[in-house]
């Protein structure tokens, strides 16, 4: 598929009309002009500047747009996805919008507890058109929460998909790929909304009193 001018747009989530946003994307694209040069330039930052926080849930335009992930510097895979696809269009490189289900063996006790299930629905990742083809992208885990679950922090060269590894550093099972759900122009909400309260039905994602970052430190503890 060719990309086409909606892959270069606004859209009330991928908000690159705020001027935050703008700012990012343009302090961290670099100043090489080349668009495989800025886009992984814009995924480094937003993979690591921007700390995932699956506790931060929230299933709105505002807790979606890019703006807000900026503002809050940490967020779940949908929102950062949703970010660096944001900067991209910025900088005039076009982007969309990729989800997949996947069992993640990466979750603490309050995951679990809350979700009843090691699958996470729309798991988000970002296409990016680059030299002629669309590649995939995934700036969910940041580097430093990869070293403490000891995962292969996934790297991104403009030329090859970058999506979870099947197994961590210790061979230990770590992501599973079940379902590709494709990509999208922008982020398919009223789907995912409908989609969240059929299969979670019941489940509280966000935890206001919670920090995940804590229960990771707790739980790598625990571990060692």
């Amino acid at each position: 598929m060719n990309p086409e001018k909606q892959h270069t747009q606004s859209t009330p989530i991928l908000d690159f009309d705020n001027e935050s946003v703008r700012a990012y994307a343009h302090q961290h694209a670099g100043q090489s002009g080349n668009p495989t040069e800025q886009a992984i330039s814009l995924y480094y930052a937003v993979r690591d500047g921007i700390r995932y926080n699956p506790y931060k849930f929230d299933l709105s335009v505002n807790g979606l747009k890019a703006s807000t992930t900026i503002e809050a510097g940490e967020a779940w895979c949908v929102p950062k996805a949703a970010l660096l696809a944001a900067c991209c269009r910025e900088m005039g490189i076009p982007a969309r919008l990729g989800y997949a289900d996947v069992r993640n063996h990466l979750s603490t006790a309050r995951m679990r507890e809350h979700m009843k299930t090691d699958i996470f629905h729309w798991h988000g990742y970002t296409t990016i058109y680059l030299d002629g083809k669309w590649v995939k992208s995934t700036p969910a885990f940041n580097i430093e929460l990869c070293e403490k679950f000891r995962l292969r922090a996934l790297e991104f060269d403009g030329q090859n998909d970058s999506i979870y590894h099947p197994f961590d550093l210790d061979g230990n099972r770590h992501m599973d790929y079940i379902l590709f759900r494709g990509e999208y122009d922008d982020v398919p909400l009223q789907e995912m909304q409908d989609s969240f309260k059929e299969v979670y039905s019941g489940t509280t994602f966000s935890d206001e009193d919670a920090d995940f970052n804590v229960d990771v430190n707790r739980e790598v503890a625990l571990e060692g």
